[in-house]
């Protein structure tokens, strides 16, 4: 059955006359369902860390959607928690953690040994979704590439120029390769533990990679995405493996080979006709309706969903957003854009 799923053939390089098509953040606020669900776990982390809500929320846009893929309900910032950083979140903020700034902040982190136990309910949830999901759905496991984490780890939070993780990589190199080291450790037994409890594919979000230029880009967003790709496929050959190193810009061209990954995601920076000559021609691409659209729907959603579908059509495609679905997104507007992506579908 495996071989039939469509997202799994985009990734093994076959053109689809329909591209296959989910959405980053498809489980989320913009679903009733998915506030209902949450609000009984009490808050976002309780969420995360309960198998069978986290599964109930992965589940609800494949009933609602019938999306081709289902992505694991979590966060990018479990794994700096299980390293030992203490993580909460602040209503309408967003994140909080503790920082590292100094050498003494990193030597509290745990060994990547000891993540598991923290991690152990997420891989619970991908267990449950790996009976649960219809058999045509395919299940996408994920992480946070270790560049946007140790971002967070940090400052603390989210910042609109990673400027104190730039500030720590100009002042302390050392220190500031030493997070990415351990990051990158823990991202490689997280994703492959994700994959053994029944992800069939799993995604690497880098998700501030574009504020990482030349020389650091090359050795913070790239190196780091082919030291953990190469890894899981060693552990699990044959894995697919999606990278989306966000606002990569030029840094598009190339990557999927340079990092050994099956399926580069971009963002709507770029054109598709720009990706598709430059970046297509490597292999499958997903992506890249802006998440605005979600919003505002109507005539320009569908013409803009035509003429993405059309600009990746000769080559292989998931078709997908830029980035995430926003909160204020009308439930309406996917549906309308799922029926425009599969309009002529046979």
């Amino acid at each position: 059955m495996a071989e039939q799923k469509k997202i799994l053939r985009a990734l093994a390089g076959e053109t689809l006359s329909t591209p296959p098509i989910w959405m980053m953040r498809q489980a989320g606020r913009y679903l009733p369902e998915y506030r209902a669900t949450r609000a009984q776990a009490g808050d976002f982390l309780s969420l995360c860390y309960n198998p069978e809500l986290a599964a109930e929320v992965t589940l609800q846009p494949i009933r609602r959607y019938g999306f081709d893929a289902a992505i694991l309900f979590a966060d990018i910032l479990l794994v700096p928690q299980a390293l030992g950083a203490d993580l909460w979140f602040v209503t309408g903020e967003g994140p909080r953690l503790s920082t590292i700034t100094q050498q003494a902040d990193f030597d509290k982190l745990k060994p990547v040994s000891d993540i598991h136990e923290v991690l152990n309910p997420v891989y619970e949830t991908v267990r449950i979704l790996s009976r649960e999901l219809p058999s045509e759905t395919t299940l996408i496991g994920f992480a946070g590439a270790p560049w946007t984490v140790a971002t967070y780890m940090i400052a603390g939070r989210g910042t609109p120029d990673q400027g104190p993780a730039h500030a720590l990589k100009d002042e302390n190199r050392p220190l500031f390769e030493a997070v990415l080291e351990r990051i990158t450790e823990a991202t490689i037994d997280y994703l492959s533990m994700q994959i053994e409890a029944g992800a069939e594919c799993v995604k690497l979000f880098d998700s501030w990679a574009g504020s990482l230029k030349g020389e650091d880009f090359t050795k913070y967003a790239l190196e780091p995405a082919k030291r953990i790709i190469a890894a899981l496929k060693a552990r699990h050959p044959g894995i697919p493996i999606i990278a989306f190193p966000r606002e990569a810009g030029d840094g598009y061209i190339g990557f999927a080979k340079a990092t050994g990954a099956d399926c580069v995601a971009l963002d709507n920076s770029v054109t598709p006709e720009w990706a598709a000559a430059n970046v297509q021609v490597d292999g499958c691409v997903q992506g890249n309706l802006a998440s605005s659209h979600m919003v505002t729907g109507g005539q320009a959603l569908v013409d803009e969903t035509r003429h993405i579908v059309e600009a990746f059509s000769k080559g292989p495609h998931i078709f997908n957003l830029g980035h995430g679905i926003t909160p204020d997104a009308d439930p309406e507007n996917v549906q309308l854009m799922i029926d425009t992506v599969r309009e002529n579908r046979t």
